[in-house]
């Protein structure tokens, strides 16, 4: 009997350890299948969401930002007009696409877009690059166009003329029904878009025009890249820019003459030229070049008398965007105190205003936004000659 109790007691003992050692077993399975399963919804994860600076590589533009899922992007534009608050979220899809309920409430857009309308001639440019120029369908102020391409299909009337960006012709635009207008503000003043938009028209918003820098600007080809499901294309076009643009950066980089510069014109007995912090200002001085308002702060103009720009500028070497001159004698018979400036002795005005499109429209206002390279070239060609000896202005001229 004491055998039997005995083997008895090492049956239970044995049956503890393998069902111990069957849980411990059971737990490590466990622990490798949640592992594993933890990894595939994380690799899952990753295909399901791409981030922006994986897909689109948005690196100068502070406007706006895009997110690539599956089945559709999320593209979201702030700074739509200067203080405003508000951030614009758009929901960009393929026809057909299983969108989130938790979308309901953003403006959806199926791409690839194939009626646009579009407000500034900044836009222009974009689409063109894109081979995209087709899609127009209406445009405000159509005079204002200077581009070759675009302006062809505005006179074979493929392109309608909407009005002007303050009274857009609402039933005109109803008629055309786009897909999309994309529309820019000034001020804030969204009166007429939102009327568009209770007429069932969808509506989103550009703010290239609100970046700070020459290549902020130029990177909003990847928001119309979005638009018609090109971003690829719009990735590889804004490389080649910004490639561009960089090689005309180390041309200057190492040069120690810094010609001194003055800007702007006058205007109803003011005299506007950039501020330190502007668009403008910036070119000159990735040029190196000293302007000499680059310590002011802002990102617009400055309103000054002719007697306060005489005193600082009198000695200025160039005198770039003399505004409404196209001449030196206009110049001169405007206002004879214009002698006193070393620039206008030395015949060293250049404009941009002056090379214009068919019907009147400056090609620097329409395309220098998207090709900053351009401009910068232009501006170190003025600056440093020497550095690009066999390159011709493209965007600027000199006054004769």
């Amino acid at each position: 009997m004491h055998h039997l109790l005995q083997i008895n007691e090492i049956l239970k003992q044995n049956y503890t350890f393998v069902k111990k050692s069957m849980r411990l077993i059971y737990q490590i399975l466990f622990l490798i299948c949640s592992l594993s399963l933890f990894t595939q919804c994380k690799e899952a994860s990753k295909l399901n969401k791409k981030t922006t600076s994986e897909i689109n590589l948005v690196q100068h533009a502070e406007g706006f930002s895009i997110v690539e899922y599956a089945d559709f992007s999320i593209l979201k534009v702030k700074n739509a007009y200067p203080e405003a608050k508000e951030v614009y979220t758009y929901v960009l899809h393929k026809e057909n696409a299983q969108l989130p309920d938790s979308l309901n409430s953003y403006t959806k857009i199926q791409i690839p877009v194939k009626k646009i309308i579009v407000t500034s001639t900044t836009h222009i440019p974009s689409i063109e690059m894109l081979q995209s120029e087709n899609t127009i369908v209406g445009f405000p102020s159509t005079h204002y166009v200077s581009s070759e391409k675009t302006r062809a299909l505005i006179d074979i009337g493929t392109i309608r003329e909407i009005g002007s960006n303050q009274s857009l012709n609402t039933e005109l635009i109803l008629d055309l029904n786009p897909d999309i207008i994309v529309g820019f503000s000034v001020d804030g003043d969204l009166k007429t878009y939102k009327n568009l938009e209770k007429n069932g028209q969808k509506i989103i918003f550009n703010a290239d025009w609100t970046e700070k820098t020459p290549l902020g600007k130029a990177e909003w080809i990847k928001f119309f890249g979005a638009l018609y499901d090109k971003n690829e294309e719009a990735n590889i076009i804004f490389s080649e820019i910004e490639k561009s643009y960089n090689e005309a950066l180390l041309l200057v980089k190492n040069i120690k003459n810094q010609p001194t510069i003055m800007a702007g014109s006058i205007y109803e007995d003011q005299w506007y030229l950039p501020q330190g912090d502007s668009w403008a200002a910036l070119f000159l001085k990735e040029a190196n070049g000293n302007y000499l308002w680059k310590d002011s702060n802002g990102t617009g103009s400055l309103a000054l008398s002719f007697e306060t720009v005489l005193d600082k500028a009198k000695d200025a070497d160039f005198w770039i965007n003399p505004g409404q001159f196209t001449s030196l004698d206009e110049i001169l018979k405007t206002n004879s105190n214009y002698k006193y400036f070393k620039a206008v002795q030395n015949k060293n005005i250049y404009t941009s205003s002056s090379k214009k499109g068919k019907t009147g429209g400056v090609i620097f206002y329409e395309l220098a936004p998207n090709r900053p390279d351009l401009v910068l070239k232009d501006i170190v060609k003025i600056l440093h000659p020497e550095v690009l000896p066999d390159y011709e202005l493209y965007f600027f001229e000199k006054l004769k």
